[in-house]
């Protein structure tokens, strides 16, 4: 039951109304700043950073798995948001259009590489918390008890080994799906395609690693 209660957990990190109000009131007063920085201001802009600084950095993280690789994904990102910044028209929020960005320079790398270093048993919620995926099969006597510590890393093992079998775009949206705790819609935009499209990745990329993680799901 421990694995099962394990793995089911990836399917968390589900956002709660006050985070809905909070991203609401943080769109309004993004508006303002990029109009802002549209007209020149670079205080604005340097705003915009500071608010999505982190979040952007996290995110190249946890997809890239190097940390030289989200520092360039980061740096790169943000220099992209400010050469394009007049070409910027509110039709989505900053912090899609930010993570768009984000997003396709990740998928980039991704495509040019086959796999990446990352612990894929920590999940990452919207809130930027961190979440271990193997901690309902450990206790307090797991250190003290070798075979409780070799199905941990038997678990972290599988599951790595479960999201190396999905392609980029597949292992992307279940990512920013289950990882950043995004809405499909948001997604959809980030990558450019339709909700229903991301949707059809995501059942992919589920199906997938059901099939791949049933083995330890007893």
């Amino acid at each position: 039951m421990g694995n099962r209660a394990a793995i089911d957990r990836i399917t968390g990190a589900k956002k709660s109304q006050q985070q809905l109000d909070e991203r609401a009131q943080q769109r309004i007063e993004d508006a303002e700043f990029i109009r802002e920085a549209q007209k020149g201001s670079r205080a604005a802009f340097d705003t915009l950073v500071r608010r999505y600084d982190q979040p952007v950095l996290r995110l190249a993280l946890h997809m890239l798995g190097s940390e030289q690789d989200a520092q360039d994904v980061h740096q790169e990102a943000f220099i992209k948001a400010y050469r394009h910044l007049n070409n910027f028209r509110f039709e989505c929020s900053f912090y899609t259009w930010m993570y768009r960005i984000v997003t396709n320079l990740c998928l980039d790398q991704l495509r040019r590489r086959k796999s990446r270093r990352e612990d894929s048993s920590t999940m990452i919620d919207a809130s930027g918390e961190e979440h271990d995926l193997l901690s309902n099969i450990s206790d307090d006597r797991a250190m003290a008890n070798p075979a409780k510590e070799l199905e941990r890393k038997q678990l972290a093992a599988s599951i790595a080994e479960a999201l190396d079998t999905l392609t980029p775009r597949e292992r992307m949206v279940f990512e920013l799906k289950h990882y950043q705790g995004l809405r499909l819609r948001t997604i959809g935009e980030m990558l450019s395609t339709t909700e229903e499209t991301a949707k059809n990745t995501l059942f992919r990329a589920t199906r997938k690693l059901r099939a791949k993680l049933a083995v330890v799901r007893t």
